[in-house]
This record gives structure tokens, sequence and C-alpha cells, in this order.
């Protein structure tokens, strides 16, 4: 069964161009090789941290808006902790749809 996923993704911002874009490259690579849709890489650029994360006060934002199997979370999640200029990740299952709201008549 394919769910509705959201990763947040928090990069060095040390790193060069090119290592941001092969980061990003594999990991979309992964989502699709496994069974997986990509639907939107939102890339935020450098935020500064509400505190700091490894002696950083700045991270590059990336969010990862997938739709794919849930072992491909596992799987994903597991590159991201072994990939160098990543430290920090959240992994969210979104509903596939949002409820429409009740209109005037109906309320």
């Amino acid at each position: 069964m394919l769910n509705h996923y959201e990763t947040l993704v928090l990069m060095s911002p040390e790193l060069a161009e090119e290592n941001r874009k092969e980061i990003l490259a594999n990991l979309t690579g992964i989502i699709e090789r496994d069974g997986g849709t990509i639907g939107l890489v939102d890339d935020w650029g450098i935020r500064t941290l509400a505190y700091p994360v490894r002696k950083l006060t700045r991270g590059h934002y990336v969010r990862l808006d997938y739709v794919a199997p849930g072992a491909l979370v596992a799987e994903l999640e597991r590159n991201i902790r072994i990939t160098d200029g990543l430290f920090k990740f959240v992994t969210v299952r979104l509903d596939d749809a949002p409820a429409a709201a009740p209109s005037a008549e109906e309320a």
C-alpha cells in the first residue's frame, strides 16, 4: 500500500552546491528505485536554527514530498543516517487528501 510522506532534511550549510545536488539526487533515486513517486523537492535554503546542533547555528533545509510504500521510509532514513553532511531529518506520514470543509449551508 502506498502512503503519502514528507521528509524534512537538514544539511550542513558548509556543503557545496554540487554536493547538495548529488545528495538530493541520491535520495530521490532511492525513492524512485524502490517504487515511490516524488511529488515535490522543496529547497528552503539556509536558515538559522533554533538551537545549535553539532556546533552549527545554521542549516540548509530541504523538504521531500513523495508517495511510497512504508518499507521505503526505513531504507531512505537509513541512507540519510549514513550520508555525510546530513545531520537531522524527520519523516511524517500525511493524510491522502484533506477533508473538505463543510459549506455554509451544512453548518
